[in-house]
């Protein structure tokens, strides 16, 4: 059957035609409104310790608003870039060098340092033949690449006071009054027990002159394990005053500790009488936070600058020693009155911490 329609009704229907079209259509006004999209979640503003798993003898460099990071891997050198400290375990991570099979630097890959000097990058480490008990040396790599993640890592070769080849580990860097110079821990002809040392440099990569001894082990607390120990120098300026922190006692030992030697900024870092030593050890263990054997530590400040940082290894369980079971914490720390550095004590894993500054 047919049915007629008059012409009000037509229009009416028509108009009703046109109405649902643009509902449906939803951008000529009147349509439903669209679901908005879920709120981001909240910046996090916590981080737990450790950092990572594994990493002993971590070091951290600043350079135009990142964070440069390098641990021992013992076969490779692995450099980690990070916006954010609190982030390490996501930034971007490189291998920079590989050694060859065999050789002076084919074992034992230790405690590589990057620092940014006279326009280039360049990475302190140690490395041997494969006898770690007296064949591990200094070396030193540069590479000219704004990002050091990217680019081409040349090596320079040994760094070594000349004439001479003895034992060398973990090198820094030192600069005041207008020099440069290398600290590290070292040992004298015929004996294994490790000293620290300084040279003047006259390039990034060699030095010149003598080496002085700046400490030996000689208190209670840097005499635990074999050989008897001091290594792991880095260095801290504030408030005219150069402190040069180190780690003491064998990583072997749950008591290995940080130590500390102090010196006017202003003062001659070769002579050994510019420098006074801390009877008393200023970081150690806590077994209560999970901090055994704390130490080999590095320096950085907060994205903000407001804030200063201390980096360092330490084992989870007690008699864990020295091997990959180092995982690397941070921490605040303040000065004491008389402008030095208080660490405090080690702070507890897995416990929710202020992330840095600024972060």
């Amino acid at each position: 059957m047919r049915i007629s329609l008059s012409p009000r009704w037509a229009t009416l229907l028509l108009a009703g035609s046109i109405a649902c079209a643009c509902s449906k259509g939803g951008s000529s006004g009147g349509g439903t409104t669209p679901t908005p999209n879920p709120p981001a979640p909240p910046a996090a503003t916590t981080f737990t310790n450790p950092l990572l798993s594994s990493g002993p003898d971590p070091w951290v460099y600043q350079k135009d608003g990142y964070y440069y990071y390098m641990q021992t891997t013992g076969t490779n050198l692995v450099l980690r870039k990070t916006a954010k400290m609190s982030e390490l375990g996501s930034g971007v991570s490189a291998t920079i060098w590989t050694p060859q099979a065999t050789g002076p630097t084919s074992h034992d890959i230790w405690a590589p340092e990057i620092h940014f000097l006279d326009g280039k990058w360049y990475v302190y480490f140690t490395a041997g033949p494969g006898n770690c008990c007296g064949g591990q040396r200094l070396w030193v790599l540069e590479n000219a690449s704004a990002d050091p993640t990217q680019g081409t890592w040349t090596e320079k070769g040994q760094i070594a006071v000349p004439g001479q080849d003895l034992w060398a580990i973990d090198g820094t860097i030192l600069e005041q009054n207008g020099k440069r110079y290398l600290v590290w821990s070292g040992q004298e002809a015929g004996s294994n027990q490790q000293n620290l040392y300084i040279a003047l440099m006259s390039n990034p990569w060699t030095l010149t002159g003598t080496r002085t001894q700046l400490s030996r082990p000689q208190y209670a607390w840097e005499l635990n394990g074999t050989p008897k120990v001091n290594e792991g120098p880095e260095i801290i300026q504030h408030s005219g005053k150069t402190y040069l922190v180190y780690s003491a006692s064998h990583c072997s030992t749950d008591d290995y500790a940080l130590g500390m030697l102090t010196a006017s900024a202003s003062a001659d870092p070769l002579d050994v009488a510019s420098w006074s030593k801390s009877p008393s050890p200023v970081f150690t263990k806590n077994p209560t936070n999970n901090a055994y054997g704390p130490g080999h530590n590095g320096f950085f400040v907060s994205k903000d600058g407001t804030q200063n940082w201390i980096i360092y290894h330490a084992n989870l369980q007690p008699n864990q020693g020295c091997g990959d079971a180092r995982n690397p914490r941070m921490q605040q720390f303040t000065w004491n009155t008389d402008g030095s550095p208080n660490f405090g004590t080690p702070v507890a894993t897995g416990v929710a911490l202020p992330r840095p500054a600024g972060e």
